[in-house]
């Protein structure tokens, strides 16, 4: 699968055209689809325990989309089976009392997980130049000085890319993932909800406003991607019409992290080697007897 077709690294630009949100290429159906994620999966599983165990690297995976584009469900399928000791996920909602009294990546830093674990965000520091930008939060926060305010959507957009670039250039994989969902899709969704008791809790009345702040978001989305994409932070914006397809996706893309990691088992020195032939001999020496 060429998941590259999806790919914006700053060397090139995204438009609301370059992606369809019902299109799949490399994969003949649903099925066909599935197989792959669940042999991915357990490719994943396998580097996670390494990537634990070199504890030298981290793999950093961003999520966001507008509502009901499937983030939860890429999370649990793609990392199911993935020892859990492996994988912190965190999830942020609208920031509390607290967190408005700090910068607003402080909520988002101290939920990056140490090296040797995958850090999966699910909405991350993004909502504060896309629904914050949308609605204009900044002007309504009584504790941001004028001089935060003054050109502040370029200034985020580059305190971003410095601390992706941080967390980059300490050993962090920072992957970012645009799942794009159809605004017909989006609504048949939300119907579902409204119509299955069982989906009953996903309703919410602020995800219909905020559906009809599509084209702000869009647009939002759209500068978000083109000045924060980086070579080293780069944006996947992935087809999401089709869960089935958008789940493989960002499979491949977090297992073709992972094996370009390099990852290795720690190897004992030959002190420790010598310690454990020593040790060896005891044990069974103590078994024997």
């Amino acid at each position: 699968m060429n998941y590259n077709e999806y790919l914006f690294d700053g060397s090139n630009r995204y438009s609301e055209n370059s992606v369809k949100t019902n299109e799949f290429h490399g994969v003949k159906d649903k099925e066909e689809a599935e197989k792959l994620l669940k042999k991915n999966t357990e490719e994943i599983n396998v580097y996670a325990d390494r990537l634990l165990a070199d504890n030298r690297h981290g793999l950093i995976l961003i999520i966001q989309a507008m509502d009901a584009a499937g983030k939860d469900g890429t999370i649990e399928h793609v990392f199911s089976g993935v020892n859990p000791a492996a994988v912190h996920v965190a999830g942020f909602r609208e920031p509390s009392a607290d967190e408005l009294e700090h910068d607003y990546l402080w909520r988002i830093h101290k939920e990056i997980g140490p090296r040797g674990q995958i850090t999966v965000l699910n909405r991350s520091h993004y909502e504060e130049v896309l629904v914050a930008k949308v609605l204009d939060l900044p002007k309504k926060q009584n504790n941001l000085p004028h001089t935060a305010l003054n050109g502040i959507w370029k200034k985020r957009y580059k305190q971003i890319n410095d601390f992706e670039r941080i967390l980059s250039e300490n050993g962090y994989a920072v992957l970012k993932i645009n799942l794009k969902l159809g605004k017909e899709e989006q609504a048949r969704r939300f119907l579902e909800r409204m119509d299955n008791a069982k989906k009953n809790y996903k309703y919410a009345h602020g995800d219909i406003e905020t559906r009809e702040l599509w084209k702000e978001y869009s647009k939002a989305y759209l500068d978000c991607i083109n000045n924060t994409a980086t070579d080293y932070a780069p944006w996947y914006v992935i087809p999401a019409d089709r869960k089935w397809y958008a789940r493989l996706v960002v499979s491949e893309i977090v297992l073709d992290a992972l094996k370009k990691m390099k990852l290795q088992y720690p190897k004992l020195s030959e002190e420790e080697l010598k310690l454990m032939e020593e040790d060896r001999e005891k044990l069974i020496s103590g078994k024997k007897g």
